[in-house]
């Protein structure tokens, strides 16, 4: 497949712009939006978010809320009219309703558009290990044309790319956990050797602070110490919770449809097709160095005790 590169770094802005003290996050309240807005709070900056989920907002938070509005461009750009930097975590896991990776790329452009408009001075994009423009896999197309449109936009930028996160209310380790606490066998498709770099998430929030404060066009990936199987890491989250569910390897062909049922016992989306076989196909690996510094398997071992108490339904947190 043909990888995005890294696209050849633009000279650094030597130009004195006004820091506002005011930073932009889009999903504030969301997972890995709440530890960088989190960040930057502690770092003494002021947070505004952009979120479409408005109800979410806490009737304490010091977060200045605005929605999140794709279809409304002008609105956009007064919601981001004043801040500094835009920390951007939007994407969609899987497409549902109108909205699918297509979409979400259209409304990536929109943003950026709308942040050049309002005099945005850098850009810290979230996107995913192994973006590739000829992608087999929706998701994995759609960040790389994102990235693309990034790097056209116009403006300084870092671009991070985490695969799976861990820590805080993360909900992939969780829900293993979860299906290891309460089923007598645990599936794993194929041999369950491939490999995952899993970061945690106060890591990535950390990196995307930094990132921030540079000025120079940067494409991080951003990834823990540590590279399991994911039959290794089934393991270590069965010891850690206690579980004495048997895990067992099956064709990988099964697991789709093995997951679909568990969903819909659930109503939830427990794994797409799609997500499986990439991770069978290695996306979720990276041999570089690390840039995270927790260590995947002391954080289970540490946090065994309350891994998989409660499931955590996708569909409730993003759909419903």
């Amino acid at each position: 497949m043909e990888q995005m590169s890294t696209a050849a770094p633009r000279e650094p802005d030597r130009t004195e712009a006004t820091d506002t003290g005011l930073d932009v996050v889009t999903g504030a309240f969301s997972y890995s939006g709440r530890a960088i807005a989190g960040r930057l709070a502690g770092a003494g900056r002021r947070v505004r978010t952009l979120t479409g989920h408005l109800q979410r907002a806490p009737d304490d938070s010091s977060i200045e809320v605005r929605p999140l509005s794709f279809d409304d461009p002008p609105a956009l750009a007064d919601a981001l009219h004043g801040a500094a930097t835009l920390y951007n975590t939007y994407w969609v896991r899987f497409a549902r309703g109108r909205i699918d990776h297509d979409r979400a790329v259209t409304n990536s452009r929109v943003l950026f558009s709308a942040a050049r408009r309002a005099g945005i001075q850098r850009i810290v994009h979230i996107s995913i290990t192994n973006p590739a423009l000829d992608s087999p896999y929706p998701y994995f197309r759609g960040k790389a044309l994102v990235e693309r449109s990034l790097a056209d936009a116009g403006m300084p930028y870092a671009i991070l790319r985490p695969c799976i996160l861990f820590g805080g209310e993360g909900v992939l380790l969780n829900n293993v956990a979860w299906l290891l606490r309460h089923l007598p066998v645990f599936a794993v498709g194929g041999d369950g050797a491939y490999r995952l770099r899993p970061i945690h998430v106060q890591d990535l929030a950390r990196l995307c602070v930094e990132a921030g404060r540079r000025r120079d066009d940067t494409i991080v990936d951003a990834v823990g110490p540590e590279r399991p199987s994911f039959h290794e890491l089934v393991r270590s989250i069965r010891a850690a919770v206690g579980s004495r569910a048997r895990i067992v390897r099956v064709p990988g062909a099964l697991i789709p449809p093995l997951a679909w049922g568990a969903g819909a016992m659930l109503r939830d989306v427990l794994l797409t097709r799609d997500e499986y076989r990439a991770l069978a196909d290695g996306l979720a690996d990276t041999e570089g160095p690390a840039t995270g510094d927790t260590a995947l398997s002391c954080w289970i071992a540490k946090n065994g005790e309350r891994l998989g108490q409660r499931y955590a339904n996708e569909l409730d947190l993003h759909f419903r």
